[in-house]
């Protein structure tokens, strides 16, 4: 037996009085069998002094010293009273802030610590702790002590001094008190992860064990290749689990058992998981726990236990990520009540009995319920909402009181217990429109159950829906579902929480760089980036895809110890999994880039001021006061690159980016169009940051008025909806709405008020290089003869818009692929002539091959031809109502405002004031 080291010793036993010490030794010297020489028959201390410890099997004889000095008291002033210092109102005040968050700050156990890897050598059977961890609790190596993890779990384990490298790889390098180092087996042996808390007392009690019986698990037995029945490897060889298993892990080893133990021991055929069964130790009360020594009998029947599948195994709050206040929330509404009712009774109030989550589909209601249900070990009902309904009369509200009853029931035996409801839209909608009276008749039973239940029932029920709108509206009052709560989608932070969770088993390469995911995944809740982490470990494994045998029934482990996944799997995961609340829209990052845009540098400067500063700058805005533009409006002849700048700019600022054909929000039914708009903005604030791109505005917003019939009035309704959304009404967030249209003067003006889409950008016919950029991007991956000059064709195409210019590349395009198809077909007729003329005619074969050569390359002529049947699609009338507009755009600012300086202007006549007033510097 050794101590921590000298020095912890002697500190331990400066700090601590004699009785206490003797305490915790006795069970060293009882446990162990070790010989306590007196040969100093006392040894002085602080306190007082021991002496006279007896050898083997002796009595302890232990005396204090009675203390000769009598503390006084102090006396102390409460925080609250007229004599408290600054200090502590201060300090009060600072923790009145955090209020809402208080329970996630976990309790003030001293016996409470933080889980972390631990790789010793000894398996589960030993934990690794900080030499003053142990002496706080009076431990020494080798003393056993009781983990209690989640879900009542709990195990047992002797106790080891960190070494050096394991102190370092705690927080920050630096030595914790407060945690311990587990191994994979204790983890999952007490339900805990790494970072999760455990509550760790020392097991003074533990006897030796006289019989344990250990079981191998079928799962394991079956990945290494043995039969379960009969203990056989492929070759119909017994294997002996106990001679090549359990024997070298259990001799001389002094391990640790606890019941219900699971443990992994490598062997000749690889690794095997065990469970401890059953315990005989020398105490009837220790049969839960025992120390394997010598004498024990190791029972191994060879019969293999199928592992149980736990629903809640991987629930709990370290799952939950990005979403803190309302965990927080649901513990309080929640968790509080199950534990610890009496605070209300004390109170003189009844405990919640209802939590509402609401949020879109995948952000983590049901594994919030999940988690609360699994840390607080309660009994776990589960209604899924169309699983209620029945055909037959009665039998759906039968199937609801079961629920409740059933949850009743075992809430006795269990910490309490919770009614998850998932889906309740789907059976207590509104009755006003619910479609028949089985719906009605669901609604009223569940009202009516849950305002039976009673204080003291401790049943607490939850619920989820994406559709909150569609509820009773009686349901949603206090008494009922007395809190509801928003998830929402997670900002950068949560996101970046969560992918932590999500990555936290995955091998990952040195370049996975999670914060740069966080950033660039606007919209993803947690089921998407779940789904985008699986897509990243696909495309790593597809990558290995050739070196992987199928007709083996493992794959080779030097392949498995290779896969890695690596940033460029990230990348692509990216490109094909979107937001799934906004995959109907589909939304899109674009690929265009400013460089793909030649020409109008000054309409790129103004979009990167007004789209990209807001989103990159917004600290800026906060500091001056401003509001970010709410949108602009594009206007310009078609075909010229309107649609191409709104993907530039959604690009380059890395917002999301969805584009809206005016007439897909039109429907024929009434009310429907408006719908359409409202949940179209609604699904772009949930991907926020987020471009709006209304391309062919001016079908959805001509003047309002300008038509006949009900058309008009449709028409009118969508415009009205559109304004309303753009104005704000309710949270717009990060949303920023870009309208494209060849019809500026029939758009209504409301629309293009400031405020609303206030910034006007004509977007002109393309310039010189801006045509270059067209031809070359048009023939970016055609084979073109390098005797073709594109600047020439720019010069010559004055006037022709963007589409004009495509157009032209694709004529010159066909008419090449027409005389390569005719020129493979002469050459395959050549190949047909009879082999007397092949020597004749060898030079004639070689002209022609050369000719079809060059057939396969887009030529000058391809080009002057294709020129020829080019037209212009926007003629100089067209020209002239855009110039018009801008013109009367341009008037409409006032020319006295265009000019006004600061101790300049003048005044003038205006409102009846006089005009003769004198001239005077506001700044003078």
């Amino acid at each position: 037996m050794r101590f921590p080291s000298a020095t912890a010793f002697l500190a331990l036993v400066s700090t601590t009085d004699a009785t206490s010490f003797f305490k915790s030794s006795t069970s060293i010297v009882q446990k162990y069998g070790l010989d306590i020489a007196s040969t100093n028959n006392s040894v002085s201390t602080q306190n007082g002094w021991f002496a006279g410890l007896a050898t083997r099997g002796g009595a302890t004889a232990v005396e204090e010293e009675p203390t000769k000095k009598s503390k006084k008291k102090k006396k102390t002033v409460p925080a609250g009273s007229k004599k408290s210092t600054g200090k502590q109102k201060s300090k009060t005040n600072a923790d009145a802030t955090d209020l809402s968050m208080a329970i996630l700050g976990g309790s003030n156990d001293r016996n409470a610590m933080q889980v972390f890897k631990y790789s010793g050598e000894e398996g589960h059977s030993v934990v690794g702790m900080t030499e003053a961890a142990m002496m706080e609790m009076g431990l020494f190596e080798g003393d056993t002590v009781s983990i209690k993890g989640k879900r009542g779990k709990k195990t047992m384990a002797s106790v080891a001094v960190l070494s050096e490298t394991d102190v370092t790889a705690l927080s920050d390098g630096s030595s914790d008190a407060a945690a311990i180092g587990m191994s994979i087996d204790a983890m999952k042996n007490s339900g805990v992860r790494a970072g999760d808390k455990v509550t760790v007392t020392a097991a003074p009690n533990v006897k030796f064990g006289k019989a344990v019986l250990i079981s191998p698990m079928a799962n394991s037995l079956k990945l290494a290749g043995i039969d379960a029945e009969t203990i056989t490897d492929d070759n119909g060889d017994e294997v002996n689990l106990f001679e090549d298993y359990l024997a070298p892990y259990f001799t001389d080893k002094f391990r640790t058992l606890y019941r219900g133990d699971n443990f992994i021991v490598d062997g000749p055929k690889g690794e095997l998981e065990f469970q401890c069964v059953e315990i005989d130790s020398v105490e009837k009360d220790g049969d839960n726990a025992c120390i394997v020594v010598e004498e024990t009998v190791l029972e191994c029947d060879g019969e293999a236990i199928e592992e149980e599948v736990d629903d809640l195994e991987n629930a709990g709050y370290d799952q939950i990520g990005g979403a803190s206040k309302h965990l927080a929330a649901v513990r309080e509404l929640v968790e509080l009540p199950l534990k610890h009712s009496e605070l209300w009774r004390k109170l003189g109030i009844n405990t919640p009995r209802g939590v509402l989550l609401t949020g879109p589909s995948g952000c983590g209601k049901t594994a919030m319920a999940r988690a609360v249900a699994a840390e607080t070990g309660a009994y776990f009902f589960v209604i899924n909402g169309p699983e209620v309904i029945s055909k037959r009369a009665g039998e759906s509200e039968t199937n609801l009181r079961r629920a409740f009853e059933d949850a009743e029931a075992n809430a006795e035996d269990y910490n309490g217990a919770i009614i998850f409801i998932d889906e309740i839209d789907s059976i207590a909608p509104r009755r006003e429109k619910a479609g028949g009276e089985v719906e009605k008749r669901i609604v009223s039973q569940l009202l009516t159950l849950m305002d039976g239940l009673k204080s003291t029932s401790k049943v607490v029920v939850m619920a989820a829906t994406n559709r909150a709108s569609t509820i009773e509206p009686a349901l949603r009052r206090p008494g009922r579902f007395d809190r509801e709560l928003d998830m929402g989608i997670p900002d950068e932070q949560g996101r970046l929480e969560i992918l932590q969770i999500k990555t936290r088993d995955m091998r990952l390469g040195d370049d996975v760089d999670l914060e740069f995911l966080a950033r660039n995944t606007h919209g993803y809740v947690g089921a998407d980036l779940q789904q985008l982490c699986m897509e990243a470990a696909l495309e790593c494994i597809r990558g290995k895809m050739g070196l992987i045998d199928f007709d083996k029934d493992q794959v080779d482990k030097k392949i498995l110890d290779s896969i890695v996944v690596e940033g460029k799997h990230f990348d692509h995961a990216v490109g094909i999994v979107a937001p799934s609340s906004l995959r109907e829209n589909q939304v899109e990052i674009p690929d265009v880039k400013w460089e793909d845009v030649g020409g109008l540098e000054d309409v790129k400067r103004e979009l990167h001021e007004t789209v990209q500063y807001p989103v990159e700058h917004a600290e800026k805005y906060i500091k001056f006061g401003m509001s970010p533009s709410k949108g602009v409006l594009f206007y310009g002849p078609p075909g010229c690159g309107k649609t191409l700048l709104a993907k530039a700019i959604a690009n380059e600022a890395g917002a999301n980016f969805i584009s809206i054909k005016g007439p897909e929000l039109l429907t024929q039914w009434f009310g429907e169009s408006e719908a359409n708009v409202r949940e179209l903005f609604d699904k772009a604030r949930a991907a926020s940051p987020c471009i709006l791109m209304f391309d062919e505005m001016d079908s959805i917003a001509k003047t309002r008025g300008s038509g006949q019939g009900g058309s008009s009035e449709a028409g009118d309704r969508v415009i009205n909806q559109i304004l309303t959304e753009i104005d704000g009404v309710g949270a717009r967030k990060n949303v920023f709405v870009i309208g494209a249209t060849n019809r500026p003067d029939i758009l209504d003006p409301a629309v293009i008020r400031p405020g609303r889409l206030d910034q006007l950008i004509y977007i002109p016919l393309p310039d010189f290089k801006s045509r270059l950029a067209i031809f070359q991007a048009s023939t970016r991956k055609a084979p073109l003869d390098p005797e073709v000059n594109m600047e020439v064709l720019a010069r010559s195409t004055h006037g022709f818009s963007g589409a004009d210019i495509s157009e032209i590349c694709t004529t010159a395009s066909k008419l090449a692929i027409r005389e390569a198809i005719l020129a493979a077909e002469e050459r395959k007729q050549n190949a047909e002539d009879d082999d007397e003329e092949e020597d004749s005619s060898s030079s004639s074969s070689k002209e022609k091959t050369k000719a079809v050569g060059e057939q396969m390359l887009i030529t000058k002529r391809h080009f002057n031809f294709a020129m020829s049947r080019a037209r212009r699609s926007v003629t100089e009338k067209d020209l002239v109502l855009f110039d018009e507009f801008a013109e009367k755009q341009k008037a409409g600012r006032g020319a006295a405002a265009n000019n006004f300086k600061f101790g300049e202007s003048k005044s003038s006549e205006a409102d009846g004031e006089d005009a003769q007033q004198e001239e005077e510097d506001l700044y003078s």
